[in-house]
């Protein structure tokens, strides 16, 4: 039985995109920090967080309720042994991994020709955690120097796959939904978005990178 590959869309057709960061932009192992916080806790830690979805503390950390300290205090509750607050931010930014320079490049180029924007769920752990990643790798401060703005969920108080994130991009830059392209590898953000009146594509990681669109 052949596997059907969603067709990759043409940017031409397109005055903006809006790119996801995890698995799109950055490459991510979900299973390096799930290794992690059960060698830490010797529990399921799938069952808390993974890419389909994710307990209320996490939750709350993305939409920016509850702060780094908050987290790990909350973190450190759920086991019955001394865990250092490092061993708990080391091990949530395991699944973190590299930033390929092709990708860098690609989006240089991109954002020559297009309005381009980025829409991620994250958090202040994280952020620092791939802005770290990005100088030392890249050169570069940040990230959002790449894009006309950047809109990280624990800063703007939304996450994906809510509308309202997608509907505040869209009147914040005045964008004409079906002139723009939103990207993202989880299919329940594609859901959100399509509600409202984007043009949305579930890029599938293991088939495909941003670095084979035409």
């Amino acid at each position: 039985m052949s596997v059907k590959i969603p067709k990759l869309p043409k940017l031409d057709d397109y005055e903006a995109i809006i790119f996801d960061l995890g698995g799109v932009i950055i490459n991510l192992n979900y299973k390096k920090t799930e290794e992690e916080f059960k060698r830490l806790f010797g529990t399921d830690f799938s069952e808390m967080y993974s890419k389909q979805g994710q307990t209320e503390i996490f939750n709350r950390l993305e939409t920016g309720d509850i702060s780094e300290e908050q987290f790990v205090e909350s973190m450190k509750n759920l086991s019955s042994k001394e865990i250092s607050h490092q061993e708990i931010i080391t091990a949530w930014n395991a699944m973190l991994l590299d930033i390929p320079k092709e990708r860098i490049e690609l989006l240089q180029k991109i954002g020559k020709e297009k309005r381009i924007f980025l829409l991620s769920n994250t958090n202040e752990i994280h952020k620092k955690a791939f802005d770290k990643i990005v100088l030392e790798s890249h050169q570069m401060d940040s990230l959002e120097s790449l894009f006309e703005k950047a809109y990280f969920s624990h800063l703007v108080r939304m996450r994906k796959p809510n509308r309202e994130i997608f509907d505040f991009v869209i009147q914040e830059n005045n964008l004409n939904p079906q002139k723009t392209l939103f990207i993202d590898d989880s299919p329940q953000h594609i859901e959100g978005a399509l509600l409202t009146g984007l043009n949305a594509y579930h890029l599938e990681v293991s088939t495909h990178s941003i670095l084979d669109l035409n």
